[in-house]
């Protein structure tokens, strides 16, 4: 089976809005959607005017299949009206950056968690037929606010399958680990330092992993996903991971590293899928599926040890973790050189 036929089976003649469409995540998505997919229309939302003219000038020969609307999450008749004859919706927007989250409470939890709230509402409401919003695995286990304001946007999106009625809209969750080269990501500020000659490199923690994934395999998990989901999954990607040290030694080979002590809400090793969950998750070839907890009223008898494409997984142990640090796969620093020039 070509997954991809199947996506584009199901793009056709659709309408999409991508919330946060100007950023990382967004650009990307919507070249991708324009360059392989015959889409009706794709409406970016998002707050910064600049943004978002720059984008119109990068796409401009792709104008008639794009619509611009300036707009918060947090503007619920704003988005109502935006998602007026939209088909799918792809929930980007967020406050990511983990510092900025600490300091600014309040604002990360009237975005990531009174946005989805508005989201999911807006969507019911304009019968929309698929939701997909984006995680992090700063999610799992989270001990920053921003993970913790996304955990409760994924319970916030999985629960929302039970309030739809007899409508035909459908949530599901999209988890992932750090994007390279995405706005925030510790690639291009290693880059920088590599430019300004600098002394050392800072590492927060020599011991650190994280997981690693592309823009345009995290696209593609997305597209992929869409087309899997029944409702109510947070589906999560089979991903290398890296060891911080390793990717500096790649980037920067002839510059020292320096330890300096990790940052607020910051860990040593992320996490996708936490043992506390084990009993949840189902696992398939290339990715796992996080099934909800809860039981959807309006629902058939959906076990998600199969997904909408008759793809079968199966139940892990229950003392199954997925972490940066216990993974089987890890890229080497030559591997992690060949992965930057390739996603260059």
């Amino acid at each position: 089976m070509d997954i991809f036929l199947k996506v584009a089976e199901y793009l056709k003649g659709k309408t999409l809005l991508v919330t946060g469409g100007t950023g990382s995540f967004g650009n990307k998505f919507v070249k991708t959607l324009l360059d392989n997919y015959d889409i009706k229309k794709v409406i970016i939302y998002s707050r910064d005017e600049l943004k978002q003219y720059e984008m119109q000038q990068r796409l401009a020969a792709y104008s008639s299949k794009l619509r611009y609307f300036i707009g918060d999450v947090r503007d619920l008749q704003r988005l109502k009206m935006a998602m007026k004859g939209v088909d799918i919706v792809i929930h980007a927007a967020a406050i990511k950056q983990v510092p900025a989250a600490e300091y600014n409470p309040q604002e990360c939890i009237k975005t990531n968690i009174g946005g989805a709230d508005n989201i999911i509402q807006a969507a019911i409401d304009c019968n929309v037929e698929k939701v997909i919003a984006l995680s992090t695995d700063k999610a799992a286990n989270p001990i920053n606010l921003y993970g913790a304001t996304k955990l409760c946007s994924d319970k916030l999106f999985t629960a929302a399958n039970n309030l739809v009625g007899e409508g035909k809209t459908r949530f599901a969750v999209v988890r992932y680990g750090n994007v390279s080269g995405s706005r925030g990501s510790v690639v291009p500020f290693f880059k920088k330092l590599v430019e300004e000659k600098a002394d050392f490199i800072p590492i927060t923690d020599m011991k650190m992993t994280r997981f690693w994934i592309s823009l345009e395999q995290g696209v593609n998990f997305v597209l992929k996903s869409l087309v899997r989901m029944h409702g109510g999954e947070t589906f999560v990607p089979k991903i290398p991971s890296i060891k911080i040290v390793d990717l500096a030694t790649a980037i920067a080979p002839n510059i020292p590293q320096k330890e300096v002590g990790i940052r607020p809400g910051e860990k040593i090793h992320e996490l996708m899928c936490p043992c506390d969950d084990s009993m949840h998750v189902i696992e398939f070839d290339d990715f796992f599926i996080i099934r909800p907890a809860i039981v959807f009223n309006n629902f058939g008898s959906e076990n998600f040890t199969k997904t909408a494409l008759g793809e079968k997984g199966k139940a892990v142990p229950l003392d199954f973790e997925y972490n940066s640090f216990n993974n089987p796969h890890y890229l080497n620093v030559e591997e992690i050189k060949d992965f930057l020039a390739k996603v260059k």
